[in-house]
């Protein structure tokens, strides 16, 4: 059994952290929300009141927080002033690669072991155990966290040095959230030409067109049933959500020097359907805006 600080208990970091107490670890979780901090709790878990109570006398510390910035205060200042040397540090946040680097060149110098693994799979995989975690480390440093990360999920990818979980995470999210919006105006498109959205899913689920987009999240209800366009658009993964990655993407471009100009028209529209209303909806409820577009 090993010792578990867990910082950031919302929609993912809380299922994640419970699977690790059904693994048999002791794991002690922070977060602001004190509602969360009880979700832990009711699982097994023990709950602190500080981030102090999660890093101290711990094997791992597992975080999952919404931004760059706040990865920098949660660790420069907050995890490095407390956690012993020997303590394995993974941070699951999905943030801007340059903190990322920053943070992680931070620790390394003061002679931890640290890596960068940002998720995908949703909710639906933070419950289950089955996310893809893409990894940015040091070779040792993967290592001693991969064992953590097993629990959690079921793919785990080493991309290379530190940040390189989270170019890999942006890199996929910007194909995403480009490949859901090509989708939906086919869809929407189909359904103006006359042609059924169940006709045209049968042809381009199994023809070159083919991507996770449309066979396993149809934004359109009908022919995928475990899609959340059968559920309402309830979010698995929200507009929100999919609107910072394409900010991040955008930001990695320019910091690259990469044109991206699909992502960026993306990010567009990303930003109007939130404008719309979509920020709680799934990102894939994009399609209603689109198909009520003239």
């Amino acid at each position: 059994m090993a010792k578990i600080g867990f910082i950031g208990l919302g929609n993912m970091g809380l299922p994640m952290a419970k699977n690790l107490v059904m693994a048999g670890h002791e794991v002690t979780g922070f977060d602001l929300i004190e509602e969360c901090i009880s979700g832990l709790v009711e699982a097994g878990g023990r709950g602190g009141q500080r981030i102090e109570d999660c890093v101290v006398d711990v094997n791992a510390i597992i975080t999952m927080l919404p931004e760059g910035k706040h990865v920098d205060a949660v660790y420069v200042g907050g995890i490095l002033d407390f956690a012993a040397k020997d303590t394995v540090l993974i941070d699951c946040s999905t943030i801007d690669v340059d903190t990322a680097r920053s943070v992680g060149g931070k620790a390394k110098n003061l002679g931890y072991n640290m890596v960068d693994a940002p998720v995908s799979g949703g909710t639906g995989g933070a419950e289950a155990g089955t996310l893809t975690f893409m990894v940015g480390g040091e070779e040792n440093s993967f290592n001693l966290a991969k064992p953590y990360l097993d629990i959690m999920g079921k793919n785990i990818v080493h991309a290379g040095g530190m940040g390189n979980g989270q170019a890999a995470k942006i890199c996929n999210n910007m194909i995403l959230g480009i490949s859901m919006i090509a989708v939906s105006e086919s869809f929407a498109m189909a359904e103006k030409l006359g042609l059924s959205a169940q006709n045209l899913f049968d042809i381009t689920s199994s023809s070159s067109s083919q991507c996770w987009a449309m066979t396993s999240y149809l934004p359109v209800p009908g022919p995928v049933p475990a899609s959340p366009a059968n559920n309402d658009y309830q979010p698995g993964f929200s507009g929100a959500m999919m609107a910072k990655d394409m900010k991040l993407a955008r930001d990695a471009a320019i910091s690259s020097g990469q044109k991206t100009e699909l992502a960026d028209s993306a990010l567009q529209m990303y930003e109007r359907f939130l404008a719309e209303g979509g920020s709680s909806k799934d990102f894939s409820a994009i399609y209603n805006m689109i198909n009520n577009s003239s």
